[in-house]
């Protein structure tokens, strides 16, 4: 591809959106320039600090299931409270919570604290997917999901250096920027980021106001069998995603290669998406969903698959690019077809659902290559990996028959009247968006789950599950 197609490309893929979404976009990537406490815990906790890499990892899972508490309760919020609230909650949360980590000195504390900041910094990834869903058209949500993907590698990748800098001369340090950087977000969040969440026009039959949620609960996300089987396909394809950051990490050291050895490998993952996203994201936006989910769980399986062939470090890095490029398809598509299947007045709950299933990885991914490990050998671990990813392109494969194309759900699902969606400052009245819904990673908010102080290095929060997961990231 020329330089002028490629600058064409470019801006064909970020032309068109809305202002509001830019800001959003802007908040997500400055929240991930502060990473910090994600990468460097397990360092800080075995190297600082002096515990062993089994409270370290204690400490990350703990922090993954802060993240499964808050996801159901913060898509809840982002209903009924509305987006930004929600996000503003979660962002000022998060900044107290990890500049209160960085001054824990007995592991009681600094485990609890570190579930908190698991909490509070999952807790805005409902709300962000939501209103992003809320204010970007349906023709162009995949495409947006994509670039807002791409903020939070792109930050995370800015970030890492930085951080690695000053992790070198304190620690406290960096769990400060961290905690300055994600009060910014909130700042951007509060002066530039209109609440978008739908509310109903019409009055309810009692003569009260209808609610934003009216009609959805979590018990109605339950039920919904088709999402649930997206939910639970999120959940098999985290899994592999995240043993980039467990399992790989303790596999690489068993075949003798060092710390550095595994940084230089995973560091393709973040300078190809990062690369490519834009590009990609150019080819895809109007593929077939279905086709691209089971392609790229395919990737995603046989990419990690092949990792038990790899005895270089070249080897490593090749396997690598195979399943980053699963990721850069999944993670947008995955969160275009959440938003299709959810109604547009339960969008935070169902989003709370989705993400919850990248959170519950996070927590076994760790367990699980641990386990397999230890008992079976690394082998095992990436033949596994392979095998989900067939189980979840064949589930994608029977899921999506028959499903509407965007824009053609059936009248039940988009019955709700007028949808006012603040997007400037003047008010602008929008039409009700058909697949009502919203999303992830992603990927990627991604959780550690460190094993070992190499796993230090994993962009836990990234996904993102969002991810797609994995990096869901976004406070």
């Amino acid at each position: 591809m020329s330089v002028s197609s490629l600058g064409r490309s470019t801006r064909e893929t970020v032309s068109g959106l809305p202002t509001a979404f830019w800001w959003l976009w802007l908040s997500s990537f400055v929240n991930r320039l502060g990473s910090f406490v994600a990468t460097f815990m397990a360092l800080y906790l075995t190297l600082d600090r002096g515990y062993s890499a089994s409270y370290a990892g204690l400490v990350a899972a703990l922090h993954g299931l802060g993240g499964v508490v808050s996801s159901l309760g913060a898509g809840v919020m982002a209903d009924r409270f509305g987006r930004r609230p929600t996000m503003l909650i979660a962002q000022i949360s998060t900044a107290g919570s990890v500049a209160l980590l960085g001054f824990m000195v007995h592991p009681i504390a600094i485990a609890g604290v570190a579930f908190l900041v698991g909490m509070a910094s999952n807790a805005s990834r409902p709300a962000v997917q939501a209103m992003m869903a809320d204010i970007v058209p349906p023709k162009d949500r995949v495409r947006a999901f994509s670039l807002n993907y791409w903020a939070v590698n792109l930050g995370f990748a800015a970030s890492s250096a930085g951080a690695g800098f000053i992790a070198e001369h304190s620690y406290r340090a960096g769990f400060l920027v961290e905690a300055a950087m994600t009060l910014l977000c909130a700042v951007v969040v509060f002066l530039r980021v209109p609440e978008s969440r739908p509310e109903k026009a019409a009055p309810a039959r009692d003569g009260r106001a209808a609610g934003a949620d009216d009609g959805v609960r979590i018990s109605t996300v339950l039920r919904d069998g088709r999402f649930m089987g997206v939910v639970g396909l999120s959940f098999l394809i985290s899994l592999i995603f995240q043993q980039g950051y467990v399992g790989l990490p303790v596999a690489m050291g068993a075949d003798g290669f060092t710390s550095s050895d595994f940084g230089t490998a995973i560091a393709v993952n973040g300078v190809l998406i990062v690369a490519v996203q834009i590009p990609v994201t150019r080819m895809i936006q109007n593929r077939d969903p279905r086709r691209l989910l089971v392609a790229s769980a395919l990737l995603a399986g046989y990419g990690f698959g092949l990792t038990a062939f790899a005895g270089s470090l070249a080897v490593y890095a090749m396997t690598v690019c195979v399943w980053t490029l699963a990721e850069i398809v999944n993670a947008p598509t995955q969160s275009g077809l959440v938003v299709q299947l959810s109604p547009t007045h339960g969008r935070g709950r169902y989003q709370g659902v989705y993400t919850m299933s990248w959170s519950v990885a996070a927590l076994i991914a760790p367990l699980m290559s641990g386990v397999v490990i230890d008992r079976f050998g690394a082998e095992w671990l990436w033949g596994a990996c392979a095998v989900l990813g067939t189980v979840a392109a064949l589930g994608y494969w029977a899921l999506m028959r028959n499903l509407p194309a965007p824009g053609e759900l059936p009248a039940a699902a988009d019955a709700a009247p007028e949808v006012v969606v603040p997007v400037e400052a003047p008010t602008v009245v929008v039409q009700p968006l058909p697949e009502a819904a919203t999303l992830p990673s992603g990927p990627a908010a991604r959780s550690t789950g460190a094993v070992a102080i190499v796993a230090a290095v994993s962009p836990a929060d990234r996904t993102g599950p969002v991810a797609p997961g994995p990096r869901s990231h976004d406070r």
